[in-house]
């Protein structure tokens, strides 16, 4: 029995007020231009609630969610979150083996698909299936069309399911790039402190006006909540592409968006940046993975003061730490490397191995503590042993702290390169690369060596027109962080791999150019 006397507000709640008022304003707008108002999100998820009762499917059901970019996304979002249901997002570039996997893991009991993967999953509608009820976003010879099913239902008034903190909100997954992708449980207590996070501490412009460049069902719904709580409108990109993302800027007036780093680059590095008109543009908020300082100064530079970066990771959403636009010193190559100072709603510690803090200018794993942490991975008890060891949660992520208290992150723990008994951070390597104009995209990463151990290995995209060779770069990087750090390959590439999240991907890296030359 839930204690309604003292329980917060929720998802759903917050949800079902800001559709509550000004049923007239736009809430959302497709990449057709097709217009969706307050009003009418909000009679279609009553809909989508009502249909969820009649097929047994309410508070703690686990429902997979796997589409393409398209307005029942965000529908669905909503009702599944007033219904009080376990989302689970299967990503829409991900592959059929790693949604049967994800469904197995978190326990779906409802996948809700995009008639558009009808192929890709045929062959798991052939076997045993571990969801028990298919709905189709449309008609599909997989499932019934849900669509048509709420259609013919009258909406009713759209009223928040009871839900307790430690219910399940959602069951997120890791990248997955050194092994199966690990589910993470996340209550409603910690996705309430992300989202008043991001309503307190982000900078929203105002009017907002957001443009969404991600799958709507991951990094592009992370705004959902704030921008309705805060009467703005989501608007979706006809594509990810920069030249779809800069005429949605320039057409709809855009205020604030969402990328990760390698989206901002492709953007500023696009010949045709300079043809749109970005001056509405307030906030362009970027994470999820390493900006190299040189490439930062050059989208400040192209864009203007309105980059804002955020840390986190699934085990703590997205506000670990924040950089302010302000806080972007254009001429400090130390403060642009950073990724901003701890929110205050968390505990900050850098440890060594020994679990002892370091001080200032020394590089220690960035732990935290506090009500934004995950309770442990899902089936996952060593690995969540090892994440939470110490009354910590270890992010697995070295960084060095200012004497001003900002944190500049130079590796992944596991990435970290051992040549010759030395430590090298690939993002310190990364950096200086990023420092030559011949380079567009770099990515640092270890490779075997059978005198150092590992060996310094660089994949570079040269800029556009560009010409640098090998020696060249390697001999950049020894003049500027001695010849232990400087790379002892370089590849050239068209285009860094990227994960399903737009991460490099040093995994597939390593993998391709897993053979050290010889000598």
């Amino acid at each position: 029995m839930i204690d309604r006397l003292h329980e917060p507000m929720h998802a759903g709640d917050l949800i079902v007020a800001a559709l509550a008022h000004d049923l007239d304003r736009p809430v959302l707008c497709l990449a057709d231009g097709e217009i969706m108002t307050a009003g009418q999100m909000r009679d279609a998820a009553s809909r989508y609630v009502q249909l969820f009762a009649r097929l047994g499917i309410g508070a703690g059901s686990r429902v997979a969610l796997l589409s393409k970019n398209r307005p029942e996304v965000i529908e669905l979002l909503v009702a599944m979150r007033v219904a009080g249901c376990t989302g689970i997002s299967l990503h829409p570039m991900g592959a059929p083996e790693e949604w049967a996997y994800v469904m197995e893991d978190a326990g779906v009991e409802t996948l809700i698909f995009d008639p558009a993967f009808n192929g890709q999953l045929a062959t798991l509608r052939a076997d045993p299936s571990p969801a028990r009820t298919w709905l189709a976003l449309g008609p599909s010879e997989l499932a019934p069309d849900m669509i048509a099913q709420a259609a013919s239902i009258a909406p009713a008034p759209l009223v928040a399911t009871p839900v307790s903190s430690d219910d399940l909100v959602i069951i997120g997954y890791t990248g997955g790039t050194t092994g199966k992708p690990k589910g993470i449980p996340v209550p409603h207590r910690v996705a309430d402190l992300s989202t008043a996070i991001q309503l307190s501490e982000w900078d929203w412009p105002r009017p907002l006006r957001h443009l969404v460049c991600s799958p709507l069902s991951h990094a592009g719904g992370t705004a959902l909540i704030p921008v309705l709580v805060r009467g703005g409108t989501l608007y979706v990109s006809p594509g990810p592409d920069p030249v779809s993302i800069l005429s949605a800027i320039e057409k709809h007036r855009i205020t604030s968006t969402m990328m990760v780093p390698t989206m901002v680059i492709n953007l500023i590095d696009h010949p045709r940046l300079r043809d749109f008109d970005l001056s509405s543009l307030q906030t362009l908020y970027y994470g999820a993975s390493s900006f190299p300082a040189a490439r930062l100064r050059d989208a400040l530079e192209r864009l203007g003061p309105v980059l804002f970066q955020f840390y986190g990771q699934g085990e703590a959403p997205m506000s670990i730490t924040l950089m302010r636009r302000e806080e972007h010193l254009i001429d400090d190559a130390v403060r642009l490397a950073s990724c901003g100072r701890p929110t205050p709603w968390v505990r900050i510690a850098l440890l060594d191995d020994a679990g002892r803090e370091v001080g200032d200018e020394e590089p220690g794993e960035i732990c935290v503590q506090g009500p934004l942490v995950m309770p442990g991975y899902l089936n996952r008890p060593d690995a969540t042993a090892e994440a939470l060891a110490g009354g910590w949660l270890h992010t697995g992520d070295v960084a060095i702290r200012s004497a001003d208290g900002f944190l500049r992150i130079v590796d992944r723990k596991k990435d970290m390169i051992v040549t010759g008994g030395f430590n090298v951070f690939a993002r310190e390597v990364e950096d200086a690369l990023a420092e030559h104009p011949a380079v567009a995209a770099v990515a640092v990463f270890g490779l075997p060596d059978p005198k150092w151990g590992e060996q310094v290995t660089a994949a570079v995209v040269r800029a556009a027109g560009a010409q640098v060779d090998e020696a060249e770069l390697i001999a950049h990087v020894r003049a500027r962080k001695g010849s232990v750090q400087a790379p002892k390959q370089v590849f050239f590439v068209d285009a860094l791999p990227l994960s399903p999240v737009g991460k490099p991907d040093k995994r597939a890296l390593k993998l391709r150019f897993g053979a050290p030359a010889a000598g």
